[in-house]
């Protein structure tokens, strides 16, 4: 009996770990309805944070932390399996393979962190949820930026909902899980004699003030991209006025093209082509976008006259167009492109994807063997530049982004170098037919949402499957068109940063030190955490050795 105690005692734990990982997925995008739960991100990291709290060895909350984090990062990401095993023929359990090994490889950041945080854990309640935050921030960086990065699913997308996300325009996304890990921390360490003092209730005060402030300081910045002085808000006549102002209307397109079929000579290809050169030229906006790789052919490759007559459409008219495209051949390399063609052009705007996506557009090192074993089309393209200019049309800078390069907001930023240059709207492209009808065009939805939260600007988005949407500065989906269907929507958008051009800056505080530093603060400033808390537990070492 003892000996099956034991056992329990032991398990019971990695079990728990498990499903608060599975219910931190959940939190990002609700299976469902596919809305981020905010609170369930803090209570779920609570949990785990909890039984770190725990009288446990380095070694055992490594483990935790390793269970935590792969529980969560399959279940976030598991619809990997259908792009490897539906449409690029991997064998089930290959795939199966490949997603556990992915979540189990990035687990381990987690893993370092939590063993970090157990051996050198201090006592004053308050700095271990710093250092807790700290550690957790530590690996978040590091998942996203080591190895080319995968931060798709970091705890604080949870959050372009509710209290946390006044932050993003001071902090960004990695800035608002750090907060959120501290706040899980704290409510771990909470005890009912806890509650029956004055300073635990003090310090939710102070905390709840702070949010106050944060969202009074944001209202007041939007209110200025809104062209309305000083901070008190205004009437809605005046906003909407100020928000009419320029506005560019869109058709935004979703051709909802088989992703078995889409490369496919006989099927996909063909219904592409004819699809989107005829939703190209018929679309009444100002603007009209199609997706990645809409056109699924090289150019050289099209029927002749074919692109020309789109180009010329747009040219001679009185619309933009925005497309997405491969270019390249195979002497200079391929590129992931869009194209964009607008009235009077002498010659195409065009912007080359420049965070590629391994496996699917690139081929790591010692990894072609794996590449091998699957039929992925185009999979080995060239890099584009980090900066590079913005299609200028109808007085906005519209600063295109393809598929998965709005995860990493610090690379978006360096486009807010010169403020007088930055964009005013952000257009992403893709295509995630890759992964079906799953919680991954959820995910990359509430992705972009953060996107407009940190640096104000709307993004618009045009999709093959979904989700084809327009964003507002604020984060909101003020239109969407149904998923997994065919057709254009149609809105208008509104730029912001247009009065840098005149000398004003309305750049975020985010966008500002990104574009200037990068990730660069956030690492010192954990870093930093977790070296004064190694150093007060040495002295503490210290002290007692020669005590």
């Amino acid at each position: 009996m003892g000996a099956v105690l034991s056992w329990r005692g032991a398990l019971a734990p990695l079990f728990t770990a498990a499903l608060a990982g599975v219910a931190q997925a959940g939190a990002l995008a609700w299976p469902g309805s596919g809305a981020p739960q905010w609170w369930l991100q803090i209570v779920s990291l609570a949990v785990f944070a909890r039984l770190l709290c725990q009288p446990v060895s380095w070694r055992r909350a490594a483990l935790l932390g390793w269970v935590f984090a792969t529980a969560w990062l399959a279940a976030t990401s598991w619809w990997l399996f259908i792009s490897m095993h539906t449409y690029a023929g991997l064998a089930a359990p290959l795939a199966v393979a490949a997603v556990l090994g992915l979540a189990l490889f990035l687990g381990g950041y987690y893993a370092a962190v939590s063993g970090l945080f157990r051996a050198f854990a201090p006592v004053h309640q308050a700095w271990e949820a710093l250092f807790f935050a700290a550690c957790w921030l530590l690996a978040e960086l590091a998942r996203g930026t080591w190895w080319t990065g995968f931060p798709w699913g970091a705890g604080g997308y949870a959050h372009v909902e509710g209290p946390l996300a006044a932050l993003a325009r001071w902090v960004g996304v990695y800035g608002i899980g750090a907060v959120a890990a501290a706040l899980a921390m704290g409510l771990a360490q909470l005890r009912v004699q806890d509650l029956r003092r004055t300073r635990t209730w003090l310090i939710v005060a102070v905390l709840a003030l702070l949010l106050v402030v944060a969202h009074g300081q944001r209202a007041c910045a939007l209110d200025e991209l809104d062209g309305v002085p000083g901070c008190a808000r205004s009437v809605a006549g005046k906003r909407d006025g100020a928000e009419a102002a320029g506005r560019v209307s869109l058709a935004l397109l979703q051709g909802n093209i088989p992703q078995d079929e889409k490369f496919q000579p006989g099927t996909g290809v063909p219904l592409a082509l004819r699809w989107y050169g005829d939703a190209l030229r018929s679309a009444q906006a100002s603007l009209v976008v199609a997706p990645e790789t809409a056109i699924p052919l090289l150019p050289q490759q099209l029927i002749p006259g074919y692109l020309e007559g789109i180009a010329a459409h747009f040219t001679q008219g009185a619309q933009a167009g925005l497309l997405g495209i491969p270019l390249g051949d195979v002497d200079i390399g391929y590129t992931n492109s869009a194209l964009g063609f607008a009235p009077g052009q002498a010659a195409p705007y065009r912007y080359d994807k420049h965070h590629l996506v391994p496996f699917g557009e690139f081929i790591p090192p010692f990894f072609r063997w794996f590449t091998e074993m699957m039929n992925i089309p185009l999979g080995d393209f060239s890099r584009g530049a980090v900066r590079q200019p913005s299609f200028a049309w109808a007085g906005q800078r519209f600063a295109p982004n393809i598929c998965y390069e709005d995860l990493f907001g610090e690379e978006l930023a360096a486009r807010f170098a010169d403020a007088a240059q930055a964009p005013t709207v952000f257009v992403n492209l893709s295509n995630i037919a890759w992964f079906g009808d799953t919680l991954a065009i959820d995910q990359h939805l509430q992705i972009s949402r953060m996107r407009a939260l940190e640096f104000e600007r709307p993004m618009v988005r045009a999709t093959n499957t979904g989700a084809t949407a327009i964003i507002d500065y604020r984060g909101v989906v003020t239109q969407q068109l149904p998923r997994l269907t065919r057709g254009v929507l149609y809105g208008t958008v509104q730029g912001r940063g247009m009065n840098a051009a005149q000398g004003g800056d309305q750049r975020t505080p985010y966008a500002r030190w990104a574009a200037r530093w990068g990730l660069a603060p956030l690492w010192l400033v954990a870093a930093g955490v977790v070296f004064l808390t190694w150093l007060r537990w040495w002295r503490q070492q210290q002290r007692a050795l020669t005590g």
